[in-house]
């Protein structure tokens, strides 16, 4: 009897399993090309810049700074004329005479204008770093007064340096 107990219900319960086997069930995922296959993996197209915002403070101090560059390079200019004559006297004079510590300070006077210069090559600096903190554009006058105050500061230490080497050393 258990033979016949076990053939029955071996016979009972095979069209339920085969009824579920045969049964499609989306267990696996399609193989059909997904949406994010379709776009491909060339880069996005940058954003547009955003049109620049006029800042009138910061024009202002623009405007402060290239004014005083103007200044500091039109004293810059005269006194380098004052030192190359003073450099030229010196040629040729022992170090420590009259003639060499004359050139020695205007020389000096030279690398304050030079000091100042730089000076207000930080301060346009700090503007920048300023503006970059709060994730604004670049200002295109303020990195063109950058540049200036940079080719002006080269351009005076070119001359100082120049004018020391036909100095004697000391």
């Amino acid at each position: 009897m258990q033979k016949i107990v076990l053939i029955a219900s071996i016979a009972l319960s095979a069209p339920i399993t085969l009824a579920a086997c045969s049964r499609d069930t989306n267990a696996y995922p399609s193989l059909a090309q997904r949406p994010a296959e379709t776009r491909g993996f060339a880069e996005p197209e940058a954003p547009a810049p955003e049109p620049i915002r006029a800042d009138p403070a910061l024009d202002t101090a623009i405007a402060d700074l290239s004014k005083r560059l103007a200044a500091i390079k039109a004293s810059f200019d005269r006194d380098a004329g004052q030192t190359e004559r003073a450099a030229a006297a010196a040629r040729g004079r022992a170090v420590g005479s009259d003639a060499w510590l004359t050139a020695q300070t205007v020389l000096a006077a030279l690398d304050d204008w030079r000091a100042q210069a730089s000076s207000l090559a930080s301060d346009a600096g700090e503007l920048a770093s300023a503006r970059a903190a709060t994730l604004a554009p670049a200002y295109p006058a303020l990195n063109d007064l950058q540049a200036a105050l940079t080719a002006e500061v080269a351009r005076q230490d070119a001359t100082i340096d120049r004018i020391q080497a036909a100095l004697p050393a000391a």
